[in-house]
């Protein structure tokens, strides 16, 4: 309800800040356009490291997937809500930026007060009011939008044994990790007291798009060599401690269809493998120049490096198109060979298919991501120049906050994770055998 009401307001004042400033742009001539250096006085570099601070405006975005297990249509819910959101609030912040920016030459804008100023400038004094109500606002939602996904991040972590069990502690009456969130609390509250909104803004960008770039690759990894074993859920590892379990995992990982053993009751069941998918060759290569070579022996390992090679191109191309201190010479030498890697890498992973038979595994319908390879390496290219474009000083900062959790996960997380004594087992069977404990247990 507060949420609701928080929403609401922000989104009137910006609603006024959009109407009432194109009138007064339409009035006034948009003078803010009209300088002598032109739209873009500092030029596509200045621009793309202008977005790369201010992205963790979108941090927000990825947050609504952090409760999925509150939602209960997630598969279709969240899609929906991530794409609506991003649009409508790209669409206003764009919107105000065209405004701000047209009715005040950048050069003029107020860094406190950007748009109170900018209105006040054209005899507006009294508009102050309602913007400094949207402002507060706004904080408002961003406390709260930022507080939400943490505390949930914090108790999935620790459900895998990655951080003490006092941040999975959920409370009884109101059912959400109240440990949790005030620990982020107190956390934010000392890093804002301590340090300044244009350092905490990079902090912040690194790690939204560090974590952006990451689904990417994963998402390129999952499509083409996903895991051939995958670790089982701690409730189905019962029945693989008794005597009688190793033997079933066995036939499985085997494919004797003969032995159908489960338990020690003299229970049979048939050997959980789907007919429609081949086991031998589960791929069908596009391109019979690449399959001739490429085969089950050996993709895992060629698929591996062209994604790692591809992933090392777009490192060089992108930090070769940004630093201008290089020799003209090197930056274009640097270019095409991380250009020529980035295509070869696309045209590549083009040209095979994506691992359908186990990708599917765990998959129960709903949205997945589209127009792959292309996007995901889109996404990486993109992050990628922006994360170069940022400080030296945000990515010492960030250095420093990435050693802290390093420590945490090599005293802590790796002894007490919960995948140290987990047991693996084919991801084409991960399906059936939850279906086939399920059924077991109902009978």
């Amino acid at each position: 309800m507060v949420q609701s009401i928080v929403t609401s307001v922000n989104m009137c004042a910006l609603m006024f800040v959009i109407i009432a400033g194109g009138y007064l742009g339409f009035k006034s001539g948009w003078p803010g356009y009209e300088v002598p250096t032109g739209s873009f006085p500092f030029g596509v570099d200045g621009m793309l490291a202008g977005s790369a601070t201010v992205f963790f405006a979108y941090i927000g975005f990825d947050a609504v997937a952090s409760t999925a297990e509150e939602v209960k249509n997630p598969q279709r819910d969240l899609p929906l809500g991530i794409g609506g959101s991003l649009f409508l609030c790209c669409g206003l912040y764009m919107m105000v930026s065209i405004v701000i920016v047209g009715l005040v030459p950048y050069y003029a804008i107020d860094p406190d007060t950007p748009i109170s100023s900018a209105f006040a400038s054209h005899g507006m004094q009294w508009a102050a009011y309602i913007i400094n109500a949207g402002a507060f606002t706004a904080l408002c939602a961003s406390l709260m939008g930022g507080i939400l996904p943490q505390p949930r991040i914090l108790m999935a972590m620790a459900r895998d044994g990655l951080l003490p069990p006092f941040f999975s502690d959920i409370n009884k009456h109101s059912q959400v990790p109240v440990k949790s969130t005030i620990a982020t609390g107190l956390i934010a509250a000392i890093l804002a007291f301590s340090m300044e909104v244009s350092q905490l803004a990079g902090m912040v960008s690194v790690g939204t798009l560090l974590a952006f770039t990451m689904v990417a690759i994963s998402v390129l990894i999952l499509r083409y060599i996903p895991p051939d074993e995958v670790p089982l859920r701690p409730f189905l590892q019962e029945p693989i401690d008794s005597g009688a379990g190793g033997y079933i995992w066995s036939c499985l990982e085997t494919g004797w269809k003969d032995k159908e053993a489960v338990g020690t009751s003299g229970n049979r069941k048939p050997l959980l493998v789907k007919e429609d998918v081949s086991i031998e060759y589960p791929l069908i290569p596009k391109q019979l120049a690449i399959g001739s070579y490429l085969h089950e022996g050996n993709r895992r390992k060629v698929v591996g490096w062209v994604i790692t090679l591809t992933c090392l191109g777009i490192l060089v191309l992108t930090y070769a198109a940004s630093d201008l201190t290089l020799l003209s010479s090197v930056r274009f030498g640097l270019c095409g060979v991380g250009g020529s890697l980035l295509l070869s890498g696309l045209v590549f992973l083009t040209c095979i298919d994506q691992d359908v038979a186990r990708h599917n595994f765990g998959h129960t319908g709903g949205f997945i991501c589209p127009l792959v390879p292309l996007l995901p390496i889109a996404c990486i290219l993109i992050n990628s120049y922006l994360l170069v474009n940022l400080g030296s000083d945000t990515w010492a900062r960030v250095s420093i906050w990435l050693a802290i959790g390093l420590v945490v996960y090599v005293f802590y997380g790796r002894t007490h994770s919960s995948l140290k004594d987990a047991v693996y087992v084919p991801a084409t069977q991960v399906d059936d055998t939850y279906h086939y404990h399920t059924t077991t247990c109902l009978a």
